[in-house]
């Protein structure tokens, strides 16, 4: 059996685009899922009670399986825009890097630049005291307008993806 020339480079890169299209899928609606509904739910409550779960939010949610599609996925967008870069061979090598880049710049970099920061100052204080119940309205309001921001990245990093698999069932 004869496999044609770029078989192989076409089935990684496939693969590598259907990854970052899953990983950056699952992490925006995890995020989706935090803008929508949860910070809503949070801000509704006294800030004590606020503040514990959010703290206990941010220490649970460093797992496994969390973070291994979190991380995971800025593995896969890195390596599939070395390989796009070395191969920009149609528009849907553009569609793959464009994904990557609003993963990793959008999606991890707003996490580690701004929702990580807020979240390590609120796990210093004190439920009980009055810096994290004068803190908490504000770690809402700015916590979740960055939450936005990292979610409609994931969101588009998926929609680029899924546009350039889309556009390889078309090619020959």
């Amino acid at each position: 059996m004869l496999v044609q020339p770029g078989c192989y480079e076409r089935m990684l890169t496939t693969l590598l685009a259907l990854l970052l299209c899953v990983g950056a899928g699952t992490i925006g609606g995890v995020f989706f899922a935090f803008s929508v509904f949860v910070m809503r739910a949070l801000a509704t409550i006294p800030p004590q009670q606020g503040v514990a779960a959010m703290q206990r939010i941010n220490i649970v949610v460093i797992n496994p399986l969390f973070l291994g599609v979190f991380l995971g996925t800025v593995v896969v967008a890195v390596v599939a825009v070395v390989l796009e870069l070395l191969s920009l061979s149609s528009p849907r090598s553009s569609l793959v890097v464009a994904a990557a880049v609003l993963y990793v710049v959008g999606t991890f970099g707003v996490t580690m630049q701004f929702n990580v920061p807020r979240n390590n100052r609120l796990a210093h204080m004190a439920t009980d005291s009055a810096e994290a119940a004068a803190y908490w309205p504000e770690y809402v309001r700015q916590w979740t307008q960055w939450n936005h921001v990292r979610t409609a990245a994931a969101i588009a990093s998926c929609a680029c993806s899924a546009a350039s698999l889309a556009s390889w069932l078309s090619e020959p």
